[in-house]
């Protein structure tokens, strides 16, 4: 059965319920609501997760367990001799599923009986034959054991379906059932209710950190693999970025963590004057009509794609940069620059920085705002001496904020700094030069980790390094940043 369909019946028994466990309330009670320890609705509520909190939770274990399950027992019925060179397991696993999956279409279909596709009176030839019927082709090289492992595949997944359709509908009933029984006057349905939905919320709390942990500890057990095949601190210190997966690396990160860092610095230096500018003159001069319009255009630029800025990196602003400024000077002769990526990625930060420093600056409470005028300072000298230092704090924070986008943006400088590491073996000149190419963190883990690569490599496991390092950077900056801003709240507010 649909996992869909499971939901509904799941969801149906929750409803069913919930009516008979608030009908059972009401009736112990003479139909008098005033007698009840808690709202009827309470006593249904009960029901509803009684009902739908075991059952789920077992079907979306089993969803979890199961393929584990079919995969691991499955793998183990393969021959080795079945694996030809340059394959593996995993590659003939996927066509037992690609097998067991098209085994299922054509017993759905009448091409097939079930007793064929289970593998009693089934030949490979047959079968091929059947599931060229119904549009699944098998290739040549597909082997006995290779379907029959599919049809091991496809017998216990069935099985496997049925029971946990039985296991998950039968949970759903008890526990509608055991609350129906529960549903007194004097029952605490309340209570009950609250403290589920308390340890709901909770759970749901949970995620974020678990998704948190989780990213990290699989980052972390590949870092710890790569480090067990290339030395800390040629990684760490190593001022060459050469990956030759023939065995011969250098795979130092400080040239590609000045690439991210000079084009982040370009851009900052692009979208806080503009940014902040633009804040101080929607929260300060713009009138309420102005304001209302201006700010959503403002904030449009946040909703372009990365993708749209680096096709206007690509065919506007690294044209003119090279045509214009480039090559007159001799500093450069391809659009792909530091500059081109910078510009752009500034000009996508400028509503980071302005939509977060106008909230930051109207927060300021209007009494200082008074008091300066009072004394008789002007406008301009207001916010020169009394608006931006009071708000510096969160504004601090929105740089901060603005900077962590730029390390991690990779779109942008794919497509406007080029793929080449900073040659910071070659001098200094080269190293600052604003016209050249140069790559960043996030652009080689995307190299590093596509195309036709031994996953084993260190040149592959260095991705894993590199997101382990950028992430405690980002991190860290977050971190410095909603400090910042929350010392700020503390103050004003």
């Amino acid at each position: 059965m649909p996992l869909l369909w499971i939901l509904i019946l799941v969801l149906a028994i929750a409803t069913v319920g919930y009516f008979a466990a608030r009908t059972r309330a009401m009736a112990t009670a003479g139909g008098d609501s005033r007698i009840l320890h808690s709202l009827p609705n309470y006593y249904g509520m009960n029901a509803v997760l009684s009902a739908l909190v075991p059952s789920l939770a077992v079907l979306a274990l089993w969803l979890i367990v199961q393929p584990m399950y079919l995969q691991s027992h499955v793998a183990g019925m393969i021959p080795d001799h079945v694996i030809a060179e340059g394959s593996s397991r995993d590659l003939i696993m996927s066509d037992v599923r690609r097998i067991a999956s098209g085994l299922n279409i054509a017993v759905e279909q009448g091409a097939m009986s079930a007793n064929e596709a289970s593998g009693l009176r089934s030949e490979l030839t047959n079968v091929r034959e059947r599931l060229a019927e119904v549009g699944v082709a098998l290739g040549s090289d597909v082997q006995p054991e290779v379907l029959a492992a599919a049809q091991e595949y496809r017998s216990i997944a069935k099985s496997g379906s049925f029971f946990m359709l039985i296991v998950v509908l039968a949970l759903a009933v008890l526990g509608a059932v055991y609350a129906w029984k529960r549903s007194h006057k004097d029952f605490r349905a309340r209570n009950i209710v609250e403290k589920a939905v308390l340890g709901l919320l909770i759970a749901a709390a949970s995620i974020a950190i678990l998704t948190t942990l989780g990213i990290v500890m699989s980052m972390l057990m590949e870092t710890m693999n790569f480090f067990s095949q290339y030395e800390a601190t040629s990684f760490f210190f190593g001022i060459k970025w050469a990956p030759d997966f023939r065995g011969d690396s250098a795979l130092g990160i400080l040239p590609l963590l000045w690439g991210t860092l000079y084009i982040s610095l370009i851009a900052l230096l692009v979208a806080v004057p503009v940014g902040l500018f633009a804040a101080i003159y929607m929260s300060e001069y713009a009138g309420p009509k102005l304001r209302a319009v201006a700010k959503p255009l403002i904030e449009i630029l946040a909703g372009i794609p990365t993708i749209v800025y680096g096709l206007f990196a690509l065919l506007t602003v690294g044209p003119l940069l090279r045509d214009y400024f480039a090559k007159p000077t001799g500093l450069g002769e391809s659009a792909d620059s530091v500059l081109t990526a910078g510009l752009v990625m500034g000009i996508m930060l400028i509503p980071f920085v302005s939509s977060l420093s106008d909230d930051i600056i109207n927060a300021v409470p209007q009494s200082m705002r008074d008091g300066s005028l009072g004394l008789g300072a002007t406008k301009s000298e207001t916010i020169r001496q009394v608006i931006v230092p009071a708000a510096l704090p969160g504004i601090v924070g929105a740089v901060l904020l603005a900077t962590s986008r730029a390390i991690g943006e990779t779109m942008i400088v794919v497509m406007g700094a080029g793929a080449a590491a900073a040659q910071l073996d070659k001098g200094l000149a080269e190293a600052i030069n604003p016209l050249e190419a140069m790559t960043t963190v996030t652009t080689r883990i995307v190299s590093q980790l596509t195309g036709d690569t031994d996953f084993a490599a260190p040149e592959t496991l260095v991705a894993f390094a590199l997101g382990l390092t950028l992430f405690v950077i980002t991190l860290g900056l977050n971190v410095l940043a909603l400090y910042i801003v929350r010392k700020y709240r503390e103050q004003y507010e």
